[in-house]
């Protein structure tokens, strides 16, 4: 079994170097994105018995590949943390490679199952499937990357994208059995049939992060 608590030199590094750097992501994928990834990788991973220095380190690098092309951003991510020398002083080779791999797994769009545990903690942790949460990030994403589009058409991105994603025949997959994850889906998928709640729900965000 491995230690269940994160390395104190580890963490202080990543959140001194590493964490800051999230700042400049849109509101989708700030600090609270990653920081709850983080909280979650660490949950999952002591629950199942993964090493947690290194479910963390995955968490913290992620979505570091944002600095670059979104489209390749998993890919930029691993490459960004197999490239971070520092992070030799807690792991070996080995680990590193298997961490890099994980980041480069955690594609909810990704074509294929992620490639060890670690990818799977990570994936899963990615997948913050709180209802409100979900919404509250497509939105949010909407409006950082189409400022133009008008309230309705925010309402129809919104809606493409969650059927595209979360709907029973949507792309995500979830790869920790028993998780939170699969009753928020369930949620989630209810209100897609039921679009006058969601669209008030929708409404209330929207004016949320809207107002001035």
């Amino acid at each position: 079994m491995f230690d269940n608590k994160v390395n104190l030199d580890l963490m202080m590094y990543v959140e001194t170097e590493i964490l800051p750097r999230y700042s400049n992501f849109d509101k989708a994928h700030g600090l609270p994105h990653v920081t709850g990834v983080i909280r979650r990788s660490i949950k999952l991973a002591q629950t199942i018995g993964a090493d947690v220095n290194m479910s963390y380190a995955i968490a913290a690098y992620h979505d570091l590949g944002l600095e670059g092309p979104r489209a390749i951003h998993h890919v930029t991510g691993g490459k960004i943390l197999a490239a971070d020398t520092r992070l030799n002083k807690w792991f070996s080779r080995e680990q590193i490679k298997i961490m890099k791999e994980a980041v480069e797994d955690h594609r909810a769009s990704a074509s294929h199952s992620p490639r060890s545990i670690y990818g799977k903690i990570v994936a899963e942790a990615d997948r913050d499937l709180i209802p409100e949460n979900v919404f509250r990030r497509t939105i949010q994403f909407g409006l950082d990357h189409y400022p133009g589009k008008s309230k309705n058409e925010q309402w129809a991105r919104f809606i493409e994208h969650l059927d595209n994603k979360y709907s029973q025949h949507g792309y995500i997959r979830l790869w920790v059995p028993g998780s939170e994850n699969e009753a928020n889906l369930k949620k989630i998928r209810e209100l897609l049939i039921d679009k006058t709640l969601l669209k008030t729900m929708f409404n209330k965000i929207y004016d949320e992060e809207t107002k001035e």
